[in-house]
């Protein structure tokens, strides 16, 4: 038994990378009953939808879950701060493309996070795993009062360090190589771009918590270097992703299939914030266009046409998140997925 498996009750030291938009029950669950950490991504969510999710992974499964959220790191923008106008005018075409309607600016562009987290609390997840920031000393609090294991989320050894001092159970080491947002929040992440091999072993000899290696791992031999490295365990976000299991279309499956080395990006045109893609036609038009809101306006506004094109299957207008080791990611479900992992481990 490692550190991470003790402190988290599961079988195998592998954690489900959270998918904000992409998650799925029926993923979740098969992870957990795999023997690892299932993981459910929550960005966006009302705590009502909070409530509901977290019951419908207790429903699915009776092995440890974890759910995340996003801190907020500072610098979101509420819809009276941002024109949305000229931003809606220059994406208009992606709009008629998908079938959307262009959008009236809502009264929010996302959920308070004070009420996920106490709606997230009062459903007790195993694990809550948070991203850019630092739980604050009252909701570190309330989660071990109510028997939730904290994690966080570091893109650098100074991250790291902040998370260990503030208390929580365990720091995933994530590296650029990651799919998805670079989830930075003491520096901006173009200055936190360490890769897995660099900041897994300067984490670990920096931390007294358990960690967690993210970027890169997709197979037995990401296992095995990162524990080498000494990490805790692993992270695992592209390879799964691709699973059957997961909420990904078939145009992003396809996408992920066809990823060599080199086919993935850093890019703020869907999000605002900066993040790992495969490049495709709204990515283009949008960066092209020079008009990205800052976040979370972006997010939302794109995820309008988002929403059209995942119903129509229109791959060019999604956001393709994947990591660089997508080549690798060549498995059809979550139990092959887990078995690969597996072979990995020592003994």
């Amino acid at each position: 038994m490692s550190r991470l498996t003790g402190l988290l009750g599961i079988d195998v030291p592998v954690v489900l990378g959270p998918f904000g938009g992409l998650s799925s029950v029926a993923l979740t669950a098969a992870v957990s009953e795999g023997g690892g950490l299932g993981s459910f991504g929550l960005y966006g969510y009302t705590p009502d939808r909070i409530a509901e999710t977290v019951a419908a992974l207790r429903a699915a499964t009776a092995r440890p879950i974890a759910v995340n959220l996003w801190l907020p790191r500072g610098d979101e923008v509420v819809p009276a701060q941002v024109d949305l106008r000229p931003h809606l005018d220059a994406h208009a075409r992606l709009f008629a493309d998908a079938g959307a309607e262009v959008p009236v600016a809502p009264s929010a562009f996302m959920p308070d996070v004070e009420a996920q987290l106490d709606a997230v609390l009062e459903a007790r997840p195993d694990v809550l795993s948070v991203v850019f920031g630092i739980p604050d000393a009252a909701t570190l609090s309330r989660a071990r009062e109510r028997g939730v294991r904290v994690v966080g989320t570091a893109t650098s050894v100074a991250e790291a360090v902040a998370l260990d001092e503030a208390g929580v159970d365990a720091i995933v080491a994530t590296g650029a190589e990651a799919g998805g947002h670079r989830v930075s929040f003491l520096r901006e992440p173009e200055r936190s771009l360490v890769g897995t091999f660099a900041l897994v072993p300067q984490v670990v000899d920096a931390v007294s918590a358990p960690v967690i290696a993210a970027g890169g791992v997709a197979d037995r031999r990401g296992v095995a270097a990162a524990l080498a490295l000494g990490a805790d365990g692993v992270q695992v976000g592209t390879a799964f992703l691709r699973t059957r299991e997961s909420a990904a279309t078939d145009a992003h499956r396809a996408a992920l299939t066809a990823a060599a080395d080199t086919d993935t990006v850093l890019t703020r045109a869907m999000s605002g914030r900066l993040a790992r893609g495969i490049p495709n036609r709204a990515l283009r038009e949008i960066e092209a266009s020079g008009m990205i809101a800052p976040f979370p306006a972006q997010n939302w506004l794109t995820g309008v046409f988002r929403a059209a094109a995942t119903a129509a299957g229109d791959g060019d207008l999604l956001s393709l998140w994947a990591g660089q080791a997508a080549g690798l990611a060549r498995r059809e479900t979550a139990a092959e997925v887990m078995a690969e992992l597996r072979a990995g481990l020592p003994g």
